[in-house]
């Protein structure tokens, strides 16, 4: 009768740590590596991918474009002057329109103001004095933003912000025609069409490659910052 063939002999070495058994015998596994070039799977980064920030986007001339929060902060100040300018030169118009209107209604009789004299003496010369006041601002935007503007490129909000107009092409001149543009569309526009005020200041943020307002690319102008 054939007896059994005996139980191989255990690996020499040492035993496992820990105890137990150790594994049988077999060929080793090789260390995974990332071969040179490996870009590794489609749509990802390849290993050890850093992104790298992109440049600040600049205007024609090389300068850096001003960003949308520095030219509102321009806006806001440059408002804040045109603010000024026109209580000075409303408030007393409004203070002699009012004290002619509590004369009248002093002088009127126990049924009132007449009706024609408080139209012809007080509510026609109050729509009067408004008017007078829109255009009084018209032509100081005009001096602010178009003679004051043309020596520097600058107004005093964006000397603040330290932002500059410059045309589009470099080699060409900050015109008072350039500049009378952007006054057409910024403020005499701005003034009489509804709500292109806001689409003008906002058209900045989806416009590329030079991130201009409206009145900006109507007159062919970029604004740049020219300090830190």
């Amino acid at each position: 009768m054939t007896q059994p063939a005996p139980n191989p002999p255990p690996p020499a070495g040492p035993p496992p740590a820990g105890g137990g058994f150790a594994p049988p015998g077999g060929p080793a596994v090789p260390a995974q590596h990332v071969p040179p070039g490996y870009a590794g799977p489609p749509g990802y980064p390849p290993p050890g991918y850093a992104p790298v920030p992109l440049p600040p986007p600049v205007a024609p001339n090389g300068q850096p474009l001003a960003s949308f929060g520095d030219r509102l902060l321009a806006y806001l100040i440059d408002t804040a002057v045109a603010m000024a300018v026109t209580m000075a030169l409303f408030l007393p118009v409004f203070f002699l329109v009012s004290v002619r209107m509590i004369d009248e209604i002093e002088q009127a009789g126990p049924n009132g103001p007449d009706p024609a004299e408080l139209w012809t003496g007080v509510l026609l010369p109050l729509f009067a004095a408004e008017l007078g006041v829109l255009l009084l601002m018209l032509a100081f935007y005009w001096v602010y933003h178009v003679e004051y503007a043309r020596r520097t490129g600058q107004t005093l909000g964006k000397k603040v912000m330290k932002l500059r107009i410059v045309p589009v092409q470099p080699d060409a001149e900050l015109s008072r025609g350039t500049l009378g543009k952007r006054w057409v569309v910024e403020f005499a526009g701005g003034m009489f069409v509804p709500f292109l005020s806001y689409l003008d200041g906002f058209w900045q943020l989806w416009d590329k490659p030079w991130q201009q307002c409206l009145h900006d690319k109507f007159a062919g102008t970029v604004v740049v910052k020219v300090g830190p």
